[in-house]
């Protein structure tokens, strides 16, 4: 009887059974979200978002006493209050629009490379989380894995702490799979057109108004000294949709919102921007923010609930914001067509894939 795993000599001969089931897996990353929009349920998600030392930086012993000793004290009522104006009855927004993402783009690369990837979800902070998401995948038979946080521009505060999570899950397993990342895709010109569409659709149902305001989520100042590349990757976004958008330089503006503490973040603050713009007479003002794929607290409460008061009080008319690109096939395409471009080079993906993803569905 022969051994049917000996090798003959031929291309092919040998048969093992473990190389074919080896399955290539998506995991996408997002921020996170509290279970329930109550202070009980926002405490322990506070306590684990701010206790990231990617996020605040501060000495431990300088910072524990604050976050346990005050913030999670008071911020959590707070922050349950915020979270109960945008819940809705499915769940949080940004839970289930990175859900819903995530099936899309699934279905996406089904259509081009059928059952070649896997795509999964996790949360930075809160459930699912990612560490248990990559031990479910690597037990299910995962043996290379990318993993793109769903933040277009880079920050140390974002994608770095989910490189930093997942490098906790690569310290556990035994056998941990081959490994890739996606640092960012600021500038990439599939998703500066998504962008783009998505505003002009928007206008085209709602009407123009008078400037756009692009409002990305700001981070401390002296991070960027310390050689954050945020900053940059941002301006270079509004940049290029302005350029795409064709749009004066005076008819976009660029902000930075959701500071906290008494340092300096990068500036020019949204809220002190919408107010500054409504004092000067724009009366309808327009706000998308480039720098979340997927709706969430800072969008739709902080920009779309809070920023329209302060306009509005201000002496402005009407603030409209225009909605993240979430599962818009515009976006589902784009981030297909990325993932495929970094799968290169694994076996059973070659050019032909990303030829695939880029052409129309």
């Amino acid at each position: 009887m022969s051994d049917p795993t000996h090798y003959t000599g031929h291309a092919g001969a040998l048969s093992d059974p473990a190389a074919a089931a080896i399955q290539t897996g998506l995991l996408l990353v997002n921020l996170g979200t509290p279970e329930a929009p109550t202070a009980a349920a926002v405490r322990p998600y506070l306590a684990e978002f701010l206790g990231d030392p990617r996020v605040i930086d501060y000495p431990r012993w300088l910072w524990w006493p604050i976050l346990h000793g005050v913030i999670l004290r008071v911020r959590p009522r707070r922050s349950a209050q915020a979270y109960a104006r945008i819940w809705t009855p499915q769940g949080s927004p940004l839970r289930v629009g990175s859900e819903a993402l995530a099936a899309a783009l699934q279905n996406a690369l089904d259509r081009r490379r059928p059952g070649a990837v896997r795509v999964a979800l996790a949360m930075r902070y809160g459930q699912p989380a990612v560490v248990p998401t990559i031990e479910r995948l690597v037990r299910e038979g995962v043996r290379r894995l990318l993993v793109l946080p769903l933040y277009p521009q880079y920050s140390a505060t974002s994608t770095g702490s989910v490189l930093d999570a997942v490098a906790a899950a690569m310290q556990r397993l035994r056998w941990p799979p081959e490994l890739r990342t996606i640092n960012d895709y600021h500038d990439d010109p599939a998703h500066i057109e998504a962008l783009a569409g998505h505003i002009e659709r928007w206008w085209q149902r709602h009407g123009r108004g008078e400037k756009l305001l692009l409002s990305f989520h700001g981070i401390p100042e002296r991070y960027v000294r310390a050689g954050d590349p945020y900053r940059d990757q941002c301006l270079a976004t509004a940049r290029r949709l302005r350029e795409r958008l064709g749009l004066a330089e005076d008819a976009l503006v660029l902000s930075f919102q959701s500071r906290v503490g008494r340092e300096p973040w990068l500036s020019p603050y949204t809220d002190a921007t919408v107010r500054a713009l409504a004092a000067r007479g724009v009366r309808r003002l327009d706000v998308a923010c480039p720098g979340f794929a997927v709706d969430c607290l800072e969008t739709l409460e902080e920009i779309a609930m809070q920023n329209r008061e302060f306009f509005l009080e201000a002496g402005g008319e009407d603030l409209r914001y225009i909605p993240a690109l979430n599962d818009d096939p515009a976006q589902v395409d784009q981030l297909c067509a990325l993932a495929l471009r970094h799968l290169q080079g694994w076996p059973g993906f070659d050019g032909r894939a990303v030829r695939s993803a880029e052409a129309p569905a």
